[in-house]
């Protein structure tokens, strides 16, 4: 087999079921960002086909895939630098699905511990398509030969999946044509829990707002809800060790952290020993500083849905340049008739 290189490209997606959070933010778009424009291509996708494994209300779903798209340019992704658009304006994506679900097996899927969760106890009554989903995610990464994709742990067995995907199909066809995708491991900052309880993460669907800082709350929001999570009655401990068993604590210093863009280590060592009632005002000011431009700038772009609609197609053109061959070529290899015309 002649050695196939594959040139440097990142693929992520998020899906546009509503409710941003700094979870997300932190979880996933500021990362997107910083990995912008390091000489590696940069494609983001607001993955609405995803979305639809479980019902959406048709209107709720449009507005939830502007307002993710008005996020992630809030947030800093350029348009210019990086591929911007939603899943369902590029074909080639459940194409290569259907593909992946012949090589996949019903075996490999049954395993995946999301579906379980999201399926629940009555899994018959699951849609077909929440339980086919980890195909298409190998799809939206493999379409576009994607090197790598940051990753949570909840992704982390998709991701496995993909790469499982991708191994068997370049062994039935004698090929080394997809790529084995590599996971970029989310850093210990970035997983944020619900201010309510440290032992939670961050959700849009928690009873309380007050668990959550949403990517659309002001200024003012944002400092209330700082002032009133969920702590103990201890001070900052010294060094990190003493955070392990105070998780609304430990929370608290790692949102600190990633929003400051430091070590969780270096964190300690200037705010060790600090009462609450001084590091949380502190932590409001960051906040605040960090997020509320987003909220404003996310606010604005929603003004105007038309020019939010413009960029994602043009991301979709974008995008379609990169897939289109490269599911030419895979439909070619299992020789499908005209693929290679």
């Amino acid at each position: 087999m002649t050695e196939v290189v594959h040139t440097p490209r990142v693929f992520s997606g998020i899906q546009p079921s509503g409710g941003l959070t700094l979870g997300n933010y932190l979880g996933a778009m500021k990362r997107f960002v910083d990995m912008q424009g390091q000489g590696v291509e940069t494609i983001y996708c607001m993955v609405d086909l995803h979305a639809i494994t479980v019902w959406q209300d048709p209107a709720k779903l449009a507005h939830a895939t502007r307002e993710l798209c008005a996020g992630f340019i809030a947030a800093g992704i350029d348009p210019a630098q990086s591929i911007l658009f939603n899943q369902s304006q590029v074909a080639e994506h459940t194409q290569m699905a259907w593909i992946f679900n012949c090589v996949a097996r019903m075996g490999w899927m049954q395993r995946m511990t999301q579906f379980k969760d999201k399926a629940g106890k009555n899994a018959q009554n699951a849609s077909l398509g929440l339980f086919a989903y980890p195909a298409l995610m190998a799809a939206d990464i493999l379409v576009y030969h994607a090197t790598h994709v940051p990753v949570g742990e909840d992704q982390k067995q998709h991701l496995e999946l993909t790469r499982d995907i991708a191994i068997k199909f370049n062994n039935d066809f004698g090929t080394e044509f997809f790529p084995i995708t590599e996971p970029v491991i989310e850093g210990a900052a970035t997983r944020v829990m619900s201010l309510r309880d440290g032992s939670k993460k961050m959700s849009k669907s928690d009873p309380s707002d007050m668990s959550r800082l949403n990517l659309t709350d002001d200024a003012d929001t944002i400092a209330k809800k700082i002032r009133k999570a969920k702590t103990d009655p201890e001070p900052l401990p010294l060094d990190i060790e003493g955070l392990e068993d105070r998780p609304e604590a430990r929370n608290l210093v790692n949102i600190f952290a990633a929003l400051n863009d430091q070590g969780v280590e270096d964190v300690m060592r200037d705010m060790g020993g600090k009462a609450f009632s001084e590091f949380k005002p502190m932590l409001a000011d960051l906040a605040v500083a960090k997020l509320s431009p987003i909220s404003g700038e996310m606010d604005r772009l929603m003004q105007d849905p038309a020019e939010i609609d413009r960029i994602l197609a043009n991301g979709a053109d974008k995008a379609r340049g990169i897939a289109a061959p490269i599911l030419k070529k895979t439909y070619e290899i299992v020789g499908m008739v005209g693929a290679g015309a």
